[in-house]
């Protein structure tokens, strides 16, 4: 009885304090300042610092030879960089920008940021420069243009994979699937 009567509390609580309240909806205005805020991120990485995905590839071979000790960030969340990573890539999910600097402590080091695109990465990236890192690069076209260009993916089933096709929208219809 009493846990019935803490539930139906807790329902009335609910509903009183959403009886007011109302939620704006997304406009035009959201639009455009998501668009400014983007723009003000952007502006903060240098045009030398965006490079393209043969530059990246460059860098993994540098990286994997020794010749380098750049970091290479993919920003995906985990579900994007288990299915297919960049091999010894490391994954920060985007919202996790701010932790960047209790792992990373010297601002020269030398900082590769990626997502699927580029957008995501902009963010990324645009906050690094503001955290104070000097030697961050912003990936051009993402993971997308990666397997576009036949480079080489790894994930923990496969080991080494190459994506014959990029597909964003990926439809199937499924006879049977359990554990979704």
């Amino acid at each position: 009885m009493k846990r019935l009567a803490i539930f139906f509390t807790a329902v009335l609580v609910a509903v009183n304090s959403s009886a007011g309240a109302e939620t704006a909806p997304a406009t035009a205005t959201t639009a455009i300042d998501e668009a400014k805020i983007f723009a003000e991120f952007k502006a903060v990485i240098p045009a030398k610092a965006v490079k393209t995905v043969d530059e990246l590839n460059a860098k993994v071979q540098d990286i994997a030879s020794g010749k380098s000790k750049a970091i290479i960030i993919d920003i995906r969340r985990e579900a994007e960089f288990d299915t297919g990573h960049i091999l010894n890539s490391n994954n920060i999910e985007a919202e996790n920008v701010y932790t960047v600097p209790k792992k990373i402590a010297d601002p020269e080091t030398e900082i590769w940021v990626m997502c699927r695109t580029k957008h995501r990465a902009t963010y990324f990236a645009g906050m690094l420069y503001k955290y104070g890192y000097k030697n961050v690069y912003l990936v051009d076209g993402g993971i997308v243009s990666w397997v576009e260009k036949g480079f080489p993916l790894v994930n923990k089933y496969l080991g080494e994979i190459k994506v014959a096709k990029y597909q964003n929208n990926l439809a199937e219809t499924f006879q049977f699937r359990e554990n979704k």
